[in-house]
């Protein structure tokens, strides 16, 4: 919170006499709020410094939507207060400004009155920063992104990825980011602000990040294995004398003459299905068979780190990001390097980045470029209301989104390098194409592939640790962003409750998402996790930011939501932004999500081809989450008074009002 006054803030509202009671046409003070009385309104006039009551309604209608409200210090809310006298000081470049009223008291007085004493701030400035850049990069952007290029055109995917960066993915990053930053509340509390019919928007995020939390870590602990499993003078997964090795198991890289056939299975790929994750012993999602008990150990001691990285708070979290955001930067260098100086490296290369312009002519390109920039960003999550809810009010998250973002492309880009040099590299040493070699997606690329020619590079041990290290740190950044935006909305939702006892809360949660992971560490464990993966997050999150988009843009308004912009940063943003939220981003999200709902995925994993009926139980999963969004808008009609207009009208108007700072004291805009 920030206390110190610039010359440019007004001073702090000093008392001059005190009554017992709110009297018609007098203003008075009531829990540490200057409030205005309905028949009356206030106006902080340049000229002699004082507070002249208005001469009706009218002429208060007006300027009510920017007005502002003094907040002094807390007192208990007992509804009673002492009639003020206000004075302040007015810069003098001040014009006349309408002071409007914010009458708190009960619980919801309390719950403001905590938000603005007890909100930590990030440290730094680059703990928020390297926090949302730890966020937005992550596995996806190893192996998701060169999949999709690669897939998608080569060369030319990068001209419809980059469009629908500018028009949908960044536009939506930028907005969530000043959203959190202006109205300090987490994914829940914050519609209070906004539109509240809306709420059930933040309880669908809550079930989301639950759900990608009890997969997401399952694949770090994957990795968690591969990285115990390194530290050997020989990788497990480079011969085929092993115990869990079948007689399919063919290692082209032995010295003898080895002819690759159809039937052939990289000793890698049989540490990946039948060591790791042990599918053989599972006939499917309808016998998911047992527990593995080394994966649960990995996950646990992963739960355990993230515990301890977030249980204080973002002042923690926001040091241990430090290691986790660069470290991957370091180690993808390195990679990068080593991956150049391979023979067959630039067959890779060429494959990643040949352009086939045919391909842009394709709607899936499209959609696909679309999803791959929103995914990668990662608006819908709660995470970047509740990370920018921690900012300064005055922090330029205008320029913060600009950077994170081209960062997060630049990243998934560079990636692709670090990707295909060795995909080349293993082309080369097969004497295949690296179309054949490239046929891995997913985990597999990261486990099977490239765990392979990792295995087969000189001191494959050192490169086999620093690979699965990043691969686990890019997966902690995420991990600790999702669930943070569980622990703002709900701490924030419910502070009478859980503001003191964050460790608490959070000890609870994690102990939910070990629990709800324990389906993805059975033997067929990899199936849950594909189903999640497609189901549980796509359609559900794209729906989300849809209406977001909409509840903010139509309902709360863009002129609004400009101004709340250019309260913090003091510009409004352009016409260019304006068009994005109001029109362009909104049908970007709804072309996406019709194409996904009109082409449902496939799914099939190794040999195992998914059931009809488990395409109903992935949209059951999807729909559980965003089911919460009209459940709560009927709930919000019924439990408000008055006719049904007067309901939805109450229900779409702001309720509590925004806390600025301003100096010493907080106002409230209305």
């Amino acid at each position: 919170m920030e206390k110190k006054a610039t010359s440019n803030e007004t001073q702090l509202l000093a008392s001059t006499k005190d009554v017992s009671g709110c009297n018609e046409g007098e203003d008075c003070r009531e829990n540490g709020l200057l409030i205005r009385n309905p028949k009356s309104a206030l106006r902080l006039v340049e000229d002699g410094n004082k507070v002249h009551p208005s001469q009706g309604d009218k002429e208060e209608a007006a300027p009510i939507k920017n007005g502002y409200s003094g907040v002094q210090s807390s007192g208990p809310c007992n509804g009673v207060g002492g009639v003020e006298d206000a004075q302040c000081t007015a810069p003098a470049a001040m014009t006349t400004t309408t002071t409007t009223t914010s009458t708190t008291c009960g619980a919801e007085g309390q719950q403001q009155l905590m938000e603005l004493e007890d909100r930590e701030t990030w440290s730094k400035k680059i703990d928020f920063l390297l926090s949302v850049i730890g966020y937005a990069v992550d596995l996806g952007n190893v192996w998701r992104f060169p999949y999709i290029c690669y897939q998608n055109g080569g060369g030319a995917f990068l001209i419809p990825y980059t469009i629908m960066a500018i028009f949908g993915g960044i536009p939506l990053f930028y907005m969530e980011l000043a959203l959190g930053q202006y109205h300090r509340n987490g994914c829940i509390s914050i519609w209070r602000k906004i539109c509240p019919i809306f709420k059930g928007i933040g309880f669908a995020i809550c079930i989301i990040d639950l759900y990608v939390a009890s997969y997401y870590n399952t694949i770090m602990a994957w990795a968690f294995y591969y990285l115990v499993s390194s530290f050997t003078a020989e990788l497990p997964w480079t011969s085929c004398t092993n115990a869990w090795n079948t007689g399919n198991c063919t290692n082209y890289f032995s010295k003898d003459n080895v002819s690759w056939t159809m039937y052939s299975i990289s000793p890698a790929e049989e540490f990946y299905t039948r060591q790791v994750l042990q599918v053989h012993r599972s006939n499917g999602l309808d016998d998911l068979g047992g527990i593995s008990w080394q994966l649960t150990l990995c996950l646990l001691l992963i739960f355990t780190i993230v515990y301890f990285s977030i249980w204080k708070g973002v002042k923690t979290s926001g040091k241990v990001v430090w290691v986790t955001a660069t470290f991957p930067y370091i180690i993808l260098f390195i990679l990068l390097v080593r991956g150049a100086t391979l023979p067959g490296a630039w067959r890779g290369v060429l494959y990643y980045l040949k352009p086939d312009w045919q391909k842009l002519l394709a709607t899936e390109v499209w959609v696909d470029a679309a999803a791959q920039i929103f995914f990668s960003l990662g608006p819908g999550f709660g995470v970047l209301l509740a990370y920018a809810s921690y900012n300064k009010f005055h922090n330029n998250c205008y320029q913060d989104a600009l950077v994170t973002s081209t960062v997060n492309c630049l990243t998934s880009f560079v990636s692709g390098f670090v990707i295909f040099t060795v995909l080349g590299y293993m082309a080369e040493m097969r004497n295949e194409d690296v179309s054949e070699v490239a046929k891995d997606t997913g985990p597999s690329l990261l486990f099977i592939t490239y765990a392979e020619a990792i295995a087969n590079m000189p001191a494959s041990t050192f490169f086999a640790i620093i690979f699965f290290l990043m691969l686990l740190t890019l997966g902690l950044d995420s991990t600790f962003a999702g669930l943070e935006g569980v622990i703002t909305g709900v701490l924030d939702e419910f502070p009478h409750v859980w503001s003191k006892r964050r460790e608490l809360f959070v000890l609870g949660l994690i102990i939910i998402c070990f629990l709800g992971s324990l389906a993805t560490l059975t033997f067929g464990g990899a199936y849950v996790v594909k189903l999640f993966e497609e189901y549980a997050t796509g359609p559900a999150v794209l729906t989300v930011v849809f209406l977001e988009a909409v509840a903010v843009a139509w309902f709360y308004g863009i002129t609004q939501f400009c101004n709340d912009v250019k309260e913090m940063l003091g510009f409004a943003p352009g016409w260019y932004w304006r068009i994005c939220w109001v029109a362009i981003s909104p049908i970007f999200l709804l072309f996406v999500t019709c194409s996904f709902l009109s082409n449902p995925p496939e799914l099939r994993l190794f040999d195992y081809n998914y059931p009809y009926w488990t395409t109903v139980v992935g949209y059951c999963i999807g729909t559980s989450s965003v089911i919460c969004i009209p459940i709560y808008m009927v709930y919000r009609l019924v439990v408000t008074p008055g006719t049904l207009k007067e309901r939805i009208l109450k229900s779409i108007a702001p309720e509590t009002a925004t806390e600025i700072p301003i100096g010493d004291i907080r106002m409230n805009a209305v």
